[in-house]
């Protein structure tokens, strides 16, 4: 009889883990970030149907990248241990730490069996309080470890560059409109420095509002409001280019450069219009979200 092949542990689990993040890293990135009335959630999504970030519950949301059916099983797992939790206890009694628990205990333990393979999901589970410094933001890699995380957090595609860019960018009291557009600068720089351009069609958006009089504090940010609060910051950087060619053409005349700001205001207004209108095509969704 021939003697079995010998795997260390440690091999073991080093090959698991390379596994798991390599499934995740195919995945398209999401961002979360605290601003002044809460917690945003961005993802580049393409797909209408398929979510990437959910409510879990009144104050809990739940974003996700990897594999679809894996961490959809996840979701509906948080749903009801909260639901549970709060129709026995309180509603109170459901928190992001305690979801973040449970998750966590549910990734080690399927990550430490060999007899099958690890999920290859990156989770992040947020709870709004009633002030910014009482939001919580856990996030949750393939091994079952938690990570607290402060401030801003993204997982998924090329994580640590994403993360970079918003630890540089990231500060308190940002208002809705400038975190969104923070997000979405970070989700269009690509790997190689360079950047593309993400419409509202292309992104999934939602929020955690502290001052929502509802119970329920999660929000999807969709179609007109989407578009309004990405050109929010437009007009002004129009103004800005506008006041830069009239230094640059300030000899021909105060009128002249009146009409050609005028002009390009309006060009740039008609181009913001058709980049956000929608498309008829819809992206293709794999496994991999």
């Amino acid at each position: 009889m021939s003697t079995p092949f010998y795997v260390s542990p440690q091999q073991a689990m080093a090959d698991r883990a390379e596994y798991a993040r390599k499934g995740i890293a195919r995945g398209r990135s999401v961002v979360v970030l605290q601003y002044t009335d809460g917690v945003v959630f961005v993802a580049e999504n393409p797909s209408r149907a398929l979510h990437k970030v959910s409510e879990i519950y009144d104050r809990i949301a739940f974003a996700a990248v990897g594999k679809y059916n894996e961490f959809e099983n996840l979701r509906i797992g948080g749903v009801r241990y909260a639901d549970l939790r709060g129709y026995t206890y309180d509603r109170e009694d459901v928190t992001a730490r305690g979801l973040a628990n449970v998750y966590a205990q549910t990734l080690g333990t399927i990550f430490s069996s060999a007899a099958e393979k690890p999920y290859e999901v990156e989770l992040i589970v947020a709870e709004v309080g009633s002030a910014p410094e009482e939001d919580q933001i856990y996030r949750l890699p393939h091994d079952g470890s938690i990570v607290d995380e402060h401030g801003s957090v993204a997982v998924g595609g090329n994580a640590d560059q994403i993360s970079s860019y918003l630890d540089q960018r990231h500060r308190d009291g940002m208002t809705l409109a400038e975190a969104l557009k923070l997000a979405v600068e970070s989700l269009s720089r690509d790997t190689n420095g360079g950047e593309r351009t993400l419409t509202a069609e292309q992104l999934e958006v939602a929020t955690l509002d502290r001052t929502r009089p509802q119970q329920r504090k999660f929000k999807r940010i969709l179609g007109r409001q989407l578009s309004r609060l990405l050109d929010e910051h437009a007009p002004a950087d129009a103004g800005d280019a506008a006041d830069a060619d009239a230094d640059a053409e300030e000899g021909a005349g105060a009128g002249e450069a009146g009409a050609s700001d005028k002009s390009t205001k309006g060009d740039k207004s008609s181009k913001g219009k058709g980049a956000t209108g929608k498309d008829d095509s819809e992206g293709e969704s794999g496994p991999l979200l």
